[in-house]
């Protein structure tokens, strides 16, 4: 039997400085931040100085002491970044505290950095809150590019298609394991709203209401793709009120939200050294988050048979024995790494796939007539008989052309996870030195005048060619899962999920606003922009 073994991650904190002593320490921080700010400053003009010889520097606005550019970033990162580019171009440098990032814009340039010159930017940066979460041993954070990341990746890409090789389905054409589980959950979220809808209008009745209050569709929505992924990678989906399931979800959105907010030590490496409560409660959820996924993959290893591989999790298990076999490939990648990877996987099924579901409602709820085309779409296509299925998707093309103006439009990963500099570049004619952060702005890409003429209005035909075919060229030029070799390996599962999860609950309802409500497309800044809290009500098709 394989030993797989399991690392908690450390917390390291210092002792808490004394009251008596907080004026020295002070003074002492601030020394600190103008000599590493020096340092780095010292570092980065070297290179420059030696790249300036053919080429500049980017261009960018001008930092203040200590704290750089980050008072002019503001709340919203994206819209200030999407101005600055306005001022200086496609490829830009700015400061936020003594880390130096250059933010990349445009599609041509952004393409030519990620795909034409893709090694040179398939770094991580070495953030200090990368580090937390997996302690270097996660695919998606590792700053460590190279041949052992390229294997995992590979490993990852076969064990994900595994489960998407179709087979016999009984007599009704083909299936793979991933549109079973999918269609699967679909029937039952749109029971969960049915369900949901029925103790509403009971719980008005009782209090003798009339007006409907509706309802709020987060809730079966994530617990829907949360039990997708569930079911993908440990073969069990769970009951929307099981407390262990609902921990696990709410572990996750908490660790994506301090996430999204930052920390001081990844800008003033200073404040490593200092209690930060905000990253104490990250590695404590992470570390409860390990917990669920050790018991999960320990009863794994116990009933393993190579011969009935029953999810992700075995798939990757059965891999790791294979690896043993291969003295090469045993040097490149750890036990640790392997599980890890199903963190990965665990991780990308949540959030990405979650907020485009949030945000589909939105729009169908605030333009109507969308939704009317994309019933008819299913009536014409599916039918009554049956249930949307994955084989649908390319006769749908409205429904098709609606999900990608919804990443274009929403734009809700307005940025990739930060890439960095492998090696000394030049992009675009300017000179951008090794281990430099690098900022992709994907939302200044999906609302980029030249690309598409009218950027703020939503209009899904846009995508649609002159043979009511989807525009394959123009759709690609839409970043919502990344490109080049960091691209998101799930980026087909998540559109055929989210598909199939649309399709299904419009198959059975007619979804609205509550009367009178103001429907706001708003959002706050984070890794993943969530659309403000709202509410449908919903009416039976069939």
């Amino acid at each position: 039997m394989m030993r797989l073994t399991f690392r908690i991650l450390p917390i390291q904190e210092s002792p808490c400085v004394s009251l008596s002593c907080l004026t020295v320490a002070l003074c002492v921080v601030t020394l600190l931040l103008v000599a590493l700010r020096g340092r780095k400053g010292l570092k980065y003009r070297y290179h420059q100085q030696q790249g300036q010889m053919k080429h500049p520097a980017p261009p960018g606005p001008r930092p203040w002491p200590l704290v750089g550019n980050l008072l002019q970033m503001g709340d919203q990162i994206h819209l200030s970044l999407t101005r600055m580019r306005l001022e200086y171009g496609d490829v830009f440098k700015i400061h936020l505290g003594s880390l130096t990032v250059v933010v990349l814009s445009g599609y041509g340039t952004i393409r030519q950095a990620l795909v034409r010159q893709g090694e040179a930017f398939a770094g991580r940066p070495d953030l200090f809150t990368f580090s937390a979460v997996a302690n270097g041993t996660s695919m998606t954070f590792s700053d460590k590019y190279g041949p052992a990341w390229t294997l995992r990746k590979k490993l990852c890409k076969n064990a994900l298609s595994s489960f998407s090789q179709t087979k016999p389905s009984g007599g009704s054409g083909t299936t793979c394991l991933l549109e079973e589980r999918v269609c699967a959950e679909a029937v039952k979220m749109v029971e969960a709203f049915r369900r949901r809808a029925a103790e509403g209008e009971t719980t008005r009745g009782n209090r003798g209401q009339g007006a409907a209050e509706g309802l709020d569709p987060a809730v079966p929505l994530v617990a829907s793709v949360a039990n997708v992924i569930c079911a993908l990678c440990f073969g069990k989906r769970y009951d929307y009120d099981d407390e262990e399931f609902l921990t696990v979800v709410h572990i996750n959105n908490e660790v994506l939200r301090i996430f999204a907010a930052g920390n001081l030590a990844d800008f003033f490496p200073v404040f490593r050294y200092f209690p930060s409560p905000s990253l104490r409660r990250m590695v404590e959820h992470i570390r409860r988050m390990n917990g669920f996924m050790e018991r999960n993959i320990e009863e794994h290893v116990h009933t393993f048979d190579k011969s009935c591989i029953r999810d992700i999790t075995d798939a990757l298990i059965s891999l790791c024995e294979d690896r043993h076999l291969d003295p090469e490939d045993n040097a490149l990648l750890s036990n640790s790494q392997i599980i890890h990877t199903v963190l990965d996987i665990f991780g990308a099924g949540f959030d990405t796939i979650i907020a485009g579901l949030q945000w589909s409602l939105l729009y169908l709820i605030k333009f109507p007539e969308i939704q009317g085309r994309i019933h008819q779409e299913i009536d014409e296509h599916v039918g009554s008989a049956r249930l949307p299925r994955f084989a649908d998707k390319p006769k749908m093309p409205f429904t098709d052309a609606f999900l990608y103006e919804v990443f274009r439009h929403a734009s809700y990963v307005p940025f990739t996870i930060p890439h960095c500099t492998t090696t000394d570049v030049i992009l675009n004619g300017f000179f951008i030195p090794k281990d430099t952060c690098v900022f992709i702005n994907q939302y200044q890409v999906n609302h980029d005048v030249d690309l598409w003429e009218d950027p703020d209005t939503f209009r899904p035909e846009r995508f649609l060619g002159q043979s009511g075919l989807v525009d394959k060229e123009l759709t690609e030029k839409v970043l919502i899962f990344g490109v080049g070799k960091r691209r998101c390996l799930g980026d087909v599962f998540a559109r055929l999920e989210m598909f199939v999860f649309l399709t299904t609950l419009l198959h059975g309802l007619h979804v609205q606003s509550v009367p009178g409500q103001e429907l706001d497309l708003a959002t706050d800044f984070g890794l993943t922009m969530k659309p403000h809290p709202y509410r449908i009500t919903i009416t039976s098709r069939l």
